[in-house]
């Protein structure tokens, strides 16, 4: 997405989502401004020696923006960033990212404004990701059951995907309304997604099959 440095004082991203590299590692990105908060307003409680960004003196760890570890991560996780940012220059950079994320959401969302049975979670156009994109189902039989049946239902539609090779882990987080959830970042091949839509509709239809409906 493009952002608005101007308005932003803090931003994070992991280089799991945004890029497709390891898990557990993510970027932290400060203004002018916060640095400066940091620096007149000391923390109120302890922070764990590897958190902390100032010292005692109220003086900035530039040296950790510059490279300085405290707990040293595996090289192969630094190696395998080198390799998805060469990857993301070789497609376009940050606008190339940017370009095919839309692309995939709009192929997505595509899919369902022509769906019977599966619609965006998000109502409001404007508010909808084009990355975690969620899908909630529709259907009378489906909006009739209760949360635990319909998380239920929702895991067996994964079960039905998963049992094929069409798709992983596609359940929403589970503190999210029952739905399923696609990624579709700039990491993401169109075509795949291409080739997922139609087994979403087949698993669907499995499941209306075996629920009886």
């Amino acid at each position: 997405q493009p952002l608005d440095w101007d308005k932003l004082d803090v931003a994070t991203f992991s280089w799991q989502k945004a890029l497709g590299g390891e898990a557990a590692h993510g970027v932290l990105i400060l203004s002018p401004r916060a640095a400066e908060h940091m620096r007149s307003e000391p923390p109120r409680r302890g922070l764990p020696r590897v958190m902390r960004l100032v010292d005692r003196d109220g003086r900035i760890l530039e040296e950790v923006f510059d490279g300085a570890t405290l707990n040293t991560p595996s090289m192969l996780c630094i190696a395998d960033c080198v390799l998805a940012l060469e990857w993301v220059e070789s497609i376009g950079g940050l606008q190339g990212m940017m370009t095919r994320a839309d692309r995939n959401f709009g192929l997505l969302q595509a899919w369902m404004n022509s769906s019977e049975w599966a619609e965006n979670l998000v109502r409001d156009p404007a508010a909808r990701s084009n990355t975690s994109v969620c899908i909630c189902v529709t259907d009378t039989w489906f909006l009739a059951l209760d949360e635990n049946a319909q998380r239920k239902a929702l895991k067996r539609m994964a079960e039905l995907l998963e049992s094929r090779g069409a798709a992983l882990d596609i359940v929403n987080h589970r503190g999210a309304p029952p739905s399923l959830r696609v990624w579709c970042g700039g990491t993401v091949e169109a075509e795949d997604l291409e080739a997922l839509t139609p087994w979403l509709d087949w698993a669907h239809e499995q499941l209306r099959k075996e629920i009886d409906c």
